[in-house]
């Protein structure tokens, strides 16, 4: 749906590169027109200038695009939260007290919802300022505590109840039907 930041930031900076060659074989041209250059040296470069301008001006389009698509997508996010404000803090409530029952740690609790946000060990590690084997480590007393094999086991163990079993519209329907 949209580009992530650093590829964004590529993509901008490749752009800005192609608008400098462009300007960069602008001026060539008029030096190279004014030293009497041939018309075939001057067509060339010309192409190469609106080559390098096409570029630019593409890679532009889509820097505005992805910022455009981002936009959407935080509205869009921003707009489910807000309906469902209710039952998210019901659901944070939730994940809490199973938490409890578990008897985690503040440590293991907070490894435990960054996992359940997705986050990587490295980047809960940056977050929380220790290091990566540290989070392992709590990560993996979260999991014998909890009696579960892992992270995906941990998201499952929250989102399965909450979600459409696969096939069960289908399966509704096909009864209705009969």
């Amino acid at each position: 749906m949209h580009e992530d930041h650093g590829t964004n930031r590529r993509t901008h900076g490749a752009a800005a590169l192609f608008a400098l060659i462009a300007v960069l074989i602008a001026g060539d041209l008029v030096t190279d027109r004014g030293e009497g250059a041939s018309l075939l040296h001057l067509a060339v470069e010309t192409l190469v200038l609106v080559a390098a301008a096409a570029g630019a001006a593409i890679l532009w389009r889509r820097v505005g695009r992805a910022r455009l698509d981002l936009a959407a997508a935080q509205a869009e996010a921003d707009r489910w939260r807000a309906e469902n404000r209710a039952l998210v803090r019901g659901l944070g409530d939730a994940i809490l007290q199973q938490f409890e029952r578990w008897h985690l740690t503040a440590a293991e609790s907070e490894i435990g919802l960054f996992l359940l946000k997705g986050l990587s060990l490295k980047e809960i590690a940056a977050l929380r300022d220790t290091s990566e084997r540290t989070v392992r480590e709590q990560a993996r007393a979260l999991y014998r505590k909890a009696d579960l094999e892992g992270r995906h086991a941990l998201s499952a163990f929250f989102l399965e109840d909450l979600l459409p079993a696969a096939g069960a519209e289908n399966a509704a329907e096909a009864e209705n039907a009969a």
